[in-house]
């Protein structure tokens, strides 16, 4: 059986290799073996770079709202190393470029901490876009803040509580650390971009002010975008124009945005979008686990809608960072009920690699994924079924032999080649460990909040 060539999945069957001349300049000096598949590695296009995952440090999924407490029982850990053992994970499975929304709320440290995960992404191989988080309003809840908990929680709580109240940064300052997180880091593999973490956490002032600035230094944004089902009551609450036809008012929009999960989009909001050149990134895993409900995507096709990316959001399905599985997931939810399935393989792929290579500012990346694909049809009949049909149906990390980013091997045989992935696993944990003293002290406080967050928005109308 000759190698297989797939460079344009779900639009054309692959090429049959047989001699190495046949193959990307990039690939010539890769071993490859007979039976092989080679595509265009996909994007991860929205992901947190979770090192420690959630369920380790005991965040149950729950209604997004009631879940965002539960991040802070996040241990203290090296970023370097969390950002090392998150990328890895994903390298090993055949992606070799990411989107990194950075969690931390410190404007202080943000330019030390981005440095730190510029550089893992280095070690490890793979091209980085790196959201550098951006908010000053409404900490905790919509609509008020802090203070709208304060009924819900006991007097020793919320006095526990109180100093951990966020005391934002001003606007210059944080644009300002942008503009420096950019100046030394940014490279060939490397994009640095505003990241809003989303408009119900940014006042009006700073989502201007982001728009000025993007256009400005032509620099992407990467933004949160209307998840639940209680950000859409508020957003439009407090924008009676609407959140969209607001953001397009003050010059937000444009080919230089990508928004994630997008779940509660109208179709008047969809259209808008797609108008302005904005990417929409689906997390269809995360949504259903944060009880989000499921992004309009197939509709958004059929209305020629906005280009879409795919993204973990660091909540895969099986809670293992596999990409392959999540384009899996999004192909089922959004294939209708009708003799015609609405979202077809080619928009599956074109998604997961030409589009999220945009949302990563890496539209010229030469990247390739190596797949044992013998394995995938070892029991197969014919030799003639789609190759990009196969990948959706049977294709999983573990089927993931090689990556090669930027003519550089990153991973071969499931092993990266230049970072020992156990080890640096194995003192993250420790390092986790250590904080667990902490962590206990703070775990009666954090089911508080969450309890007094869901007891807030039980009480708004409107929503579940």
């Amino acid at each position: 059986m000759a190698m297989r060539l797939l460079l344009d999945p779900g639009h054309a069957p692959a090429r049959r290799i047989e001699e190495e001349a046949e193959l990307p300049p990039a690939l010539r000096s890769v071993r490859l073996q007979r039976g092989d598949l080679v595509l265009p590695s996909p994007v991860n296009a929205h992901d947190h770079g979770y090192g420690i995952r959630t369920l380790d440090f005991g965040a149950l999924d729950d209604a997004l709202e009631a879940w965002i407490p539960g991040l802070r029982l996040r241990p203290r850990t090296d970023p370097y190393l969390e950002a090392l053992v998150a990328f890895g994970r994903l390298a090993r499975t055949g992606i070799g470029a990411t989107m990194h929304c950075h969690n931390s709320l410190n404007v202080d440290r943000l330019i030390d901490e981005a440095g730190a995960v510029v550089r893992a992404a280095g070690d490890i191989g793979i091209r980085l876009a790196l959201s550098c988080p951006l908010l000053d309003h409404d900490a905790w809840a919509y609509d008020g803040g802090p203070q709208r908990l304060r009924p819900f929680l006991s007097e020793h709580d919320w006095n526990a509580l109180a100093g951990t109240i966020p005391d934002y940064a001003p606007i210059r300052t944080q644009l300002d650390a942008v503009e420096a997180v950019a100046a030394a880091n940014t490279g060939p593999l490397v994009d640095v971009q505003y990241g809003p973490i989303g408009p119900q956490w940014c006042s009006n002032a700073l989502l201007e002010a982001i728009a000025e600035a993007s256009a400005s230094h032509d620099r992407r944004i990467h933004m949160h975008l209307l998840e639940s089902p209680r950000q859409r009551v508020w957003l439009d609450r407090r924008f009676p124009e609407g959140v969209v036809s607001y953001l397009d008012r003050i010059g937000f929009l444009s080919p230089r945005l990508a928004v994630a999960h997008g779940v509660q989009l109208r179709p008047d909001e969809l259209e808008l979008l797609a108008g302005r050149g904005v990417q929409i990134v689906s997390n269809p895993a995360a949504n259903l686990r944060l009880r989000s409900g499921v992004a309009p995507i197939a509709s958004t096709i059929e209305r020629g809608g906005p280009a879409f990316a795919i993204g973990l959001d660091g909540t895969g399905l099986d809670d293992d960072q596999d990409l392959w599985r999540e384009m899996r997931l999004l192909y089922l939810l959004q294939g209708g009920r009708g003799l015609t399935r609405q979202l077809a393989t080619g928009d599956i792929f074109d998604a997961a690699i030409r589009v999220g290579r945009q949302v990563v500012n890496a539209r010229s990346a030469e990247d390739f994924t190596i797949v044992d694909y013998q394995a995938l049809i070892d029991e197969s009949l014919f030799d003639d079924v789609d190759e990009a049909d196969v990948l959706l149906t049977r294709m999983s990390a573990r089927h993931a032999k090689g990556l090669v980013v930027a003519g550089r091997e990153v991973m071969r045989e499931g092993r990266l080649t230049s970072v020992d992935f156990d080890a640096a696993l194995s003192e993250l944990s420790t390092q986790a460990r250590a904080d667990l003293p902490r962590l206990q002290k703070q775990r009666p406080l954090v089911r508080a909040l969450s309890e007094a967050t869901r007891s807030y928005y039980a009480a708004w109308s409107g929503v579940s």
